[in-house]
């Protein structure tokens, strides 16, 4: 779990006596509901950013890139000397004495030659031709979706849709037993928290808890599934062997974890805050009526809405980054949200919504370099599947409300309630 955090009260004492700076401030009311203009003043003034906490922030998308690509840099936070000692210790104590049972080693937070080899390894149950196979039941559990949003006329997408679907693929895929969802969802929130630069001490506590009450229910199953193996990913992790190496409980432990969290989380973005996006811009939604939702389209709506916001990486040694130097020991977020709006990258119409724009794909909102999400495919087939689905069965639907879930990093929405007119005649496919 992360251990580089600031509460909200240090980060603005932090601010005192700053009002005539520039410096990056999600505290800024209305920031998590639309930060793109506030990252865009950061591009203009400050692209390459030491804030008042000691964390450097890059904001253009070269810098970004080079950011993502350098292997050199760290993704592993231990590795991180005396960063925000405070914070640890409060860590150390919620805890209850001991962050040993939290240590980490999923792909997400390790370097090389750790990495190289987890990743080899559960690459090997992560093909692309895995992922595709999804494809037809995917498409039944979206239908299944939108026969209840039909149904019932007015819905939230982001409880009936966006949430359900990637927390049913990835049970499914896992061969997770069925009747754990509402706690699964629970511990997932409370972790996925932590991956925000700014929490509350009550915050980190619960994260800490929902860690160990999810770590505990995922080794229980692995251990029934090694004695009960099937057609599922969790089987094939386990069998995945190079060179007689396989994972150690703790490593599959992880890995699960990870899939579950991280992947689970931003695909609920991706969809909720897409199918906003296209409602909101109603020429858009006609292009999938007319033409469908090409995997570009889909590239196109993860630069305009970034479900991860930030990437951190950690110097080893001194960088220089956009004409300035970065020194050893340096906590670096890439500001992808940022990056995928940098004109100077997209052109003049980097903050138009444009599902023909050529080249989205080089968007960085799944990363760059060795790092690059593992289950890139998935989110974005889950993301396809559900939005051209969504768009051609209900082409009269209206937003009612909306919020967003107030996070700084993953980034969106906790409710989208939408009404869809002609309810009956919208029940056929």
């Amino acid at each position: 779990m992360p251990l580089v955090s600031t509460n909200n009260a240090h980060y603005c004492d932090s601010m005192t006596d700053l009002s005539s700076e520039i410096f990056f401030n999600p505290l800024e009311p209305g920031y998590t509901n639309d930060p793109f203009p506030h990252l865009h003043q950061m591009r203009e003034h400050d692209p390459v950013h030491l804030s008042p906490i000691g964390i450097w922030l890059l904001f253009d998308y070269d810098d970004c890139f080079q950011l993502l690509r350098d292997a050199s840099l760290s993704v592993d936070e231990s590795r991180l000397e005396n960063f925000d000692q405070e914070r640890r210790d409060m860590f150390v104590e919620a805890a209850g004495g001991t962050l040993d049972d939290l240590e980490r080693t999923s792909i997400l937070g390790i370097d090389p030659p750790d990495h190289t080899r987890l990743r080899r390894l559960v690459s090997k149950a992560f093909t692309p031709r895995t992922i595709e196979a999804l494809r037809p039941r995917i498409q039944e559990l979206v239908d299944e979706s939108l026969d209840r949003i039909a149904d019932q006329g007015r819905a939230d997408v982001i409880a009936e849709l966006a949430f359900t679907l990637p927390f049913d693929v990835i049970t499914e895929m896992l061969g997770m037993p069925p009747g754990d969802t509402e706690l699964l969802r629970s511990w997932s929130e409370d972790i996925v928290k932590t991956l925000d630069p700014i929490n509350t001490d009550d915050e980190i506590r619960a994260s800490i808890v929902a860690n160990r009450a999810m770590d505990a229910h995922i080794e229980e199953v692995i251990s029934w599934k090694r004695s009960n193996p099937g057609n599922d990913l969790l089987t094939a992790m386990i069998e995945a062997e190079e060179d007689g190496d396989r994972m150690s409980t703790q490593e599959l432990r992880d890995q699960v974890g990870l899939l579950f969290i991280a992947g689970h989380e931003t695909t609920v973005n991706l969809i909720g805050t897409g199918i906003a996006e296209l409602l909101a811009h109603p020429d858009q939604a006609q292009r999938i009526r007319d033409n469908g939702l090409a995997m570009n389209g889909v590239d196109e709506l993860l630069r305009f809405v970034s479900p991860v916001q930030m990437s951190r990486r950690i110097t080893l040694h001194d960088v220089t980054i956009g004409r300035r130097q970065i020194p050893s020991n340096s906590l670096v977020m890439a500001v992808l949200a940022s990056a995928n709006r940098d004109a100077k990258k997209w052109g003049p119409t980097a903050d138009e919504f444009d599902l023909g724009r050529e080249g989205a794909g080089q968007h960085l909102s799944f990363g760059s370099g060795i790092h690059y999400c593992l289950g890139a495919s998935l989110a974005k087939l889950e993301s396809q599947v559900a939005i051209e689905s969504f768009i051609n069965r209900f082409p009269h639907a209206t937003v009612v409300d909306q919020q967003f879930n107030g996070r700084i990093n993953l980034r969106g929405l906790e409710r989208l309630m939408v009404e869809v007119a002609n309810r009956g005649a919208q029940h056929g496919r």
